[in-house]
This record gives C-alpha cells, structure tokens and sequence, in this order.
C-alpha cells in the first residue's frame, strides 16, 4: 500500500531535504520519492497543514513492566502509549520478574516485538538479577537483541562492576547506561534536599548523591575508554561535568526527562505524589541549567523515563507512595512547551537521530531510498490528553488536562500508517 505525505516540513539534520516543504510517497517500508509535488496516485494521502516529519522518534528509557508487573503496563498497552506519544522505537529497562539479564528473556521481549506497532528492544541487566554483585551474560544478551546495557532503576554503586561491564561492552562496540544516584546518599530520600524539603518535612537527597556518580563513571569511562549513556540528569553541577568531559571527546552522552525540564521542585509544595520521581526535580536553577543544556547540544537525547504506577502506589502518603511518572504519551509536547523556539532538526535530533547514533540503530534519514520510519507532528497544534484518552495502563501523570504546545499527529512505521485519534 502506498501512502503519500503532502506538503509537509522535513526536520532532519542528516537529510539533503533538511528545512524543506516536499510530498513524500511511502511504500510498505520504504521511503520511494521525494518531490515538490508528487502527481501520481496513491493509495491513502495524509494532507494536514503545517505537519511537520521527521524521523521516527525514540525513547531510550521506558518501563512496560512485561514480564511479572504487567497490572502497571504491558507490552501491548506501553508499545500502544508509545505510538501515541509519536515513538517509533523504544528500550525497556531490564527491571521486571523476571530480570532481563540472560538471553531467553531478551529473545521473549523480541519475539514479542514482531506484533507491536513500534519497535520495542531491550535493555539487558548489567548485573545478575540487578543485584550489583556480578556481571551478567552480556555477550549472550547482547547476540540475541539487547540495545544497551543497564541496572535500569537500581543504578550500579560497585565501582569495580562497573568498571568491568564497561571493559566488557568493548568486545562488541556495546553501550552502558546509568542513572545517577548514589544510594548510600539519597536511599532514605524523597525529594531534593535543600530549603524546601526542610520547610516540607521530608528527607532530601542532596545533589551531590547524583554529581558523585557521574563524577566517578567519568573516570571509569576514562580508564576504559569504552561508551556511556548517563540518562535522567537532574542537576546544573551534573551536567556540567558531562560538557566537559564530552569536551575533552570521551564516548559519553546523556539525556534527560521531560517532567526535570517541565518542574522543579516548588512544584512539589503541596506533597503531590504524581511528582514523586527518582533522581527528584531539583531547583529552579537546575531546571534552567538544563534547559539550555538542550538548547546549546550538550544534551543529546530526551528519555521520557516512563514509570507506570498502579492507583494504589501514588494515592498515599507522599513517604509510601511509588516514584515514576507515566509520561511517553506527552514527552513530546511537554518538551516543545517549555522550549517553543527550538528549531525543528533540533528537536528532531532529541528525540530521534542521536539516539540511533549512539545505541547503533539502523538509519532511519529522510532520504529516498531509505528505511520508511518516521513521526508526524504539528508545532502549531496543542495536546491535552485526559486519563480516559491514555493508551497506557497506568494513570500516574501530571501532565492529565494541561494544554500543551506541539501536537504528534502519528508515526509510519513497520510498513503502517498509524494516526492518533
């Protein structure tokens, strides 16, 4: 079937039609032409003013709880959510029952994947069990589809482990990736330490619980000089260190969430629990450090950091409640919200091309002859997406019935045409 994208802005700093207006005609899975104005015929035509294309986008860092928590997400339910948000692929954190850290639960989340609607990898345990105690079968994992490497939501504190899955990725040009907590800091904490956690009652975990482990993984990535993607960075200090060390060209880049550039921890004044989040959102000066992070490169991907919750684990005290927010479905506008000007490729290359870069996807350029893998959406356009619209299983968002900028129309991918509603 053939599909023809009239009149639409092409985002995409490594296409030769990069800033340009042209028709597109797809078939099955590729991308057959590219013209100023396409005067055949076509199967289905998409003509929508000011759509604007770019390459499918893709979420680094998402939980579908699947296998053994699927009462938060599944497979089915996340990989829809993700459509919706316009992802095209998405990598699932090895923290479910059981672990994804040999290669029989890698090759179940795979062969899931031919069913789905989006491309869904994922990413193998660096330790047993995410235990932190021992290396786990990475080459195994790695030969049967696992995209990256990771402890997920329980950050790797053994330096020595560490180290040794960084050398050990090397074999096969494989990355690692680390969220940034050091947990004999920040175990006992619930929000960002400082004044307002004082005022607020509630145990805070200092900045320095973040800044010590990409501190220390810099230097491990260093000895190695092996690859590293430190994701979820919440502070100015942190990612401060990471220009510099992207400066001195060590094999790192980052990303951060969509909810650490959307609040910050005044936000939290009235012990809203759908805000619980790990690392925690910081102060406004953070907030703002990493906003112009995004805005001068120094941040290479937006990982939405999807954590469904079940009803029961965020309406509760704000000490028993879960951390995470549901969020895939409004990364994109959030991000477009609280960064109007950014232009298109940038944010094309946020939410798509670095990430391919970096975990080694196959190119998905917008370019004639390509691989057919793009995400439709409208700057000028506005989301508000209701609990009862969600694709997701879980409700835990913040972002429920706040209009907000930028507005994903669909994707095209795995040879379909997928239009939200």
């Amino acid at each position: 079937m053939t599909t023809l994208l009239k009149q639409v802005k092409i985002a995409d700093n490594q296409s030769p039609f990069n800033g340009k207006i042209k028709d597109i005609l797809l078939d099955n899975q590729q991308i057959v032409s590219i013209s100023d104005a396409y005067s055949g015929k076509a199967d289905q035509t998409i003509d929508i003013e000011g759509i604007i294309v770019s390459p499918g986008f893709v979420d680094p860092f998402v939980h579908f709880c699947d296998p053994g928590l699927e009462h938060r997400e599944n497979l089915i339910t996340g990989a829809d959510a993700a459509q919706q948000g316009g992802f095209t692929t998405v990598f699932t954190l090895p923290n479910t029952l059981p672990v994804v850290d040999t290669k029989s639960q890698v090759t179940y989340i795979r062969q899931y994947n031919n069913t789905l609607p989006v491309n869904v990898f994922p990413i193998g345990a660096i330790s047993k069990k995410t235990e932190g105690k021992d290396l786990s079968e990475m080459i195994d994992m790695h030969s049967n589809g696992a995209v990256a490497f990771s402890d997920g939501l329980y950050p790797v504190q053994s330096t020595l482990l560490f180290l040794k899955a960084l050398q050990y990725v090397k074999a096969f040009d494989g990355v690692v990736m680390q969220m940034p907590i050091d947990k004999s800091l920040g175990s006992l904490g619930l929000m960002n330490e400082g004044i307002l956690s004082t005022k607020l009652g509630l145990p805070g975990i200092p900045a320095i619980a973040e800044e010590l482990i990409i501190s220390r993984d810099i230097e491990l990535l260093r000895y190695t000089q092996s690859k590293l993607h430190i994701t979820g960075v919440s502070t100015a200090k942190g990612i401060a260190m990471i220009a510099a060390a992207k400066k001195e060209g060590l094999n790192l880049s980052c990303s951060v969430t969509p909810y650490h550039l959307f609040f910050n921890e005044e936000d939290l004044s009235d012990y809203n629990t759908l805000l619980k989040v790990f690392p925690p959102l910081r102060t406004k000066q953070d907030q703002s450090a990493l906003l112009k992070a995004v805005e001068n490169g120094i941040v290479d991907c937006i990982s939405s950091h999807h954590i469904p919750q079940d009803w029961d684990g965020k309406t509760i005290e704000f000490e028993n409640a879960k951390a995470g927010i549901a969020c895939i479905e409004t990364s994109f506008a959030s991000v477009k919200h609280v960064l109007p000007t950014i232009e298109d490729d940038k944010l094309a290359a946020l939410f798509s091309t670095n990430a391919r870069i970096i975990f080694n996807l196959p190119n998905a350029n917008i370019a004639e002859g390509a691989i057919a893998d793009i995400t439709l959406y409208t700057a000028h356009q506005t989301t508000c997406l209701s609990k009862k619209d969600s694709k997701s299983k879980s409700a835990n968002s913040p972002f429920w019935d706040i209009e907000l900028k930028g507005k994903v129309i669909g994707t095209y991918t795995k040879g379909k045409l997928n239009i939200n509603n």
